[in-house]
């Protein structure tokens, strides 16, 4: 199995070309000029005042729930009724899920796996059905699944505005819904589950990198995709972060997740501008590929944020990294089940469920270090007590 997800770091993660965003298009290599930058633009139409304000207040929030499981903590908790859906179980639940195509998404996968199996007292059948990345895919598999005789659904949206119909169907139908990692365009899920959010990541990667570069310099932003909320939002609060920095934003690329892509666009940078002072990126997947970019033209490497995955930490520790990991908790993919055990047995549950969402810092790097897991484990997978552990994830 590890040979299986380390391959699959070397492909494209999915393309979404044609979704609908206000964010500027992407500077292509080769064509920025260092007089102008290519500046941060305007924010997307995902992005929203108040919901940046709340999100930047919850990263000093305190979390109630068990102090040693983050994954059922709730931060600001808004409780609802959920009576109307109390059945007798065992339950069949059932998960549409927009892809199993980038290793962030294969350990949160196998973390849910083992949460079902934790409860199979309770759950008699669980139902995955695999989107493969593609809007309409997951449109079809949610019409098929409300044939099904699921006693409650579980969405992981593809894309935020193209999958809120599909939902809203399903809502119709008197299904419990839960959504979690990537939101919707409606409320009416009974309750939506993620970590703080796109604006709390962006925000502490950017003001890391502008805070520990030379005040102007030239920062390079890499991004994944376009038209995902939570990745939206991510670049919407770094905006802020370098605007207020007053920082020259040179560049604003697309990688596609791809490992190759990015260090020729890290390259290409490196060739126009001679030094890049700082990289922010929305997702720590191909961290450590940029950083590679910088060892092999014989550069610096500027300050960085990655995320939790194993080996950019590990190259960060043996490198000496000036580096920061803002998370989007693996743990989070337990929580959907728990939700749905909870919706069934008509307990309150907390809509939205924000859960808490750590930073890797300099000085607590060395507990998340784990060199007996495979590099591309997630440290905050949240799995170290779940059957399996740790065979299943590597």
């Amino acid at each position: 199995m590890r040979r299986s997800i380390t391959a699959l770091a070397a492909v494209t993660v999915l393309s979404l070309a044609g979704c609908a965003t206000d964010e500027p298009a992407p500077t292509p290599s080769g064509t920025a000029s260092e007089s102008a930058g290519s500046g941060t633009g305007g924010h997307s139409k995902f992005f929203k005042q108040a919901d940046y304000d709340n999100e930047l207040a919850l990263l000093d929030a305190a979390p109630t729930g068990p102090a040693d499981k983050p994954w059922e903590q709730v931060l600001n908790p808004k409780p609802v009724d959920t009576a109307k859906f109390k059945k007798p179980g065992p339950y069949k639940i059932c998960f549409s899920n927009a892809a199993l195509n980038n290793p962030w998404r294969q350990v949160g996968f196998k973390t849910m796996q083992a949460e079902v199996e934790r409860n199979k007292s309770r759950i008699k059948e669980f139902v995955h059905v695999d989107a493969e990345g593609k809007d309409q895919k997951q449109i079809a598999d949610i019409n098929d699944l409300l044939g099904k005789g699921c006693d409650a659904l579980i969405v992981s949206p593809n894309t935020t505005a193209t999958l809120t119909p599909a939902v809203e169907a399903a809502c119709r139908k008197g299904l419990p819904v839960i959504v979690f990692d990537r939101g919707v365009d409606t409320t009416c899920p009974v309750t939506f589950i993620n970590p703080i959010g796109g604006y709390g990541f962006g925000h502490v990667g950017a003001d890391f990198v502008s805070k520990r570069m030379k005040p102007g310099g030239k920062v390079l932003a890499l991004r994944i995709l376009p038209g995902v909320d939570v990745l939206e939002t991510r670049w919407s609060a770094a905006k802020i972060a370098f605007d207020k920095a007053k920082v020259n934003v040179v560049g604003v690329e697309f990688t596609d997740g791809d490992p190759a892509k990015t260090k020729k666009i890290v390259d290409d940078y490196l060739q126009r501008y001679g030094t890049i002072d700082g990289v922010w990126m929305d997702a720590g997947a191909v961290a450590v590929a940029a950083v590679e970019a910088f060892q092999d033209a014989g550069k610096p490497v500027p300050p960085i944020n990655g995320e939790d995955q194993l080996d950019f930490l590990k190259m960060w520790k043996d490198k000496k990294l000036t580096a920061i990991a803002p998370t989007y908790p693996t743990y989070q993919w337990r929580t959907p089940i728990i939700a749905a055990l909870r919706v069934l047995g008509g307990e309150q549950v907390s809509n939205p469920w924000k859960l808490p969402q750590p930073t890797i810092t300099q000085e607590n790097l060395d507990q998340y270090v784990d060199p007996n897991m495979p590099p591309l484990h997630y440290a905050m997978c949240g799995c170290t007590d779940l059957p399996g552990y740790p065979q299943r994830w590597k």
